[in-house]
């Protein structure tokens, strides 16, 4: 007689994950997807209205979802309130802010500001979740939400995209790291989505123009094109994937 395999359960029932920048857009759809898969929330926000939206939002639709507000910029305190709020099965990181220009143009304080953000305040939010997961023998699921331009160039985002390849190394790296003691790290790399990220360039018909002649599906993409691809690497139906990329990127990066 033969023994089928079973496909791994895409729940997450009893699993807690905290998400950063939670409160709108993409994060908002993470924080959604992950409460109802079953796991408990714990989304990250500056603005503690917008945060309670979100908790009433999610515990409307049956999950389970609590605030934090928090600055992830200011390390100390974030790693602190972080660390009272943990440990965590799963980390998703996904504040981040862009401020395009041409490179010849680019401001110091904008590039400090980005960098800030999306390199430095995601790496050590990172380290504190992670330190947690060994510490607790969590076999965790670290997912960071880089972009396409972490693995191609446009036009007037060398900053941002310097910080998105930077966030792809730092995954490599950690995954290689942090494999013994079973935590995975990831990233979803999305293309343009209408987000108030993404509202400014959108609404260029030029620059509209150039993105959707990029993206072989002929499409911008939605949040919920990324929340299947959240709940895969959460679990253990991922259980042997660390150190890649998924691509949400409507075939931009295949040619």
């Amino acid at each position: 007689m033969i023994t089928l395999p079973r496909t791994p359960s895409f729940r997450l029932d009893g699993r807690r994950a905290l998400v950063t920048g939670a409160s709108r857009g993409i994060g908002l759809g993470c924080a959604a997807a992950l409460a109802e898969a079953g796991a408990e929330v714990v989304c990250v926000s500056r603005n503690s209205e917008d945060l309670a939206g979100v908790v009433k939002a999610i515990s409307n639709a049956g999950g389970r979802a609590r605030g934090l507000e928090c600055d992830i910029t200011e390390s100390d305190s974030a790693a602190s309130k972080i660390r009272d709020a943990g440990p965590f099965d799963i980390l998703v990181n996904n504040a981040g802010i862009a401020r395009h220009a041409p490179f010849l143009e680019a401001e110091r304080h904008d590039f400090d500001a980005v960098v800030d953000l999306n390199l430095r305040a995601t790496y050590f939010t990172t380290q504190t979740v992670a330190r947690q997961m060994v510490e607790s023998g969590i076999a965790g699921s670290v997912i960071t939400i880089s972009s396409q331009m972490g693995h191609v160039g446009g036009p007037d985002r060398t900053v941002y995209s310097a910080t998105k390849h930077a966030l792809e190394g730092m995954n490599k790296s950690a995954a290689i790291e942090l494999g013994k003691f079973g935590v995975r790290f990831n990233t979803i790399c999305p293309t343009f989505i209408r987000t108030d990220l993404s509202d400014k360039t959108l609404e260029d018909p030029e620059k509209r123009d150039w993105i959707l002649s990029k993206i072989k599906l002929g499409r911008l993409a939605k949040v919920e094109d990324i929340m299947g691809a959240l709940i895969f690497l959460a679990g253990e139906a991922s259980a042997m994937v660390t150190g890649t990329s998924i691509l949400i990127d409507g075939g931009w990066t295949a040619g």
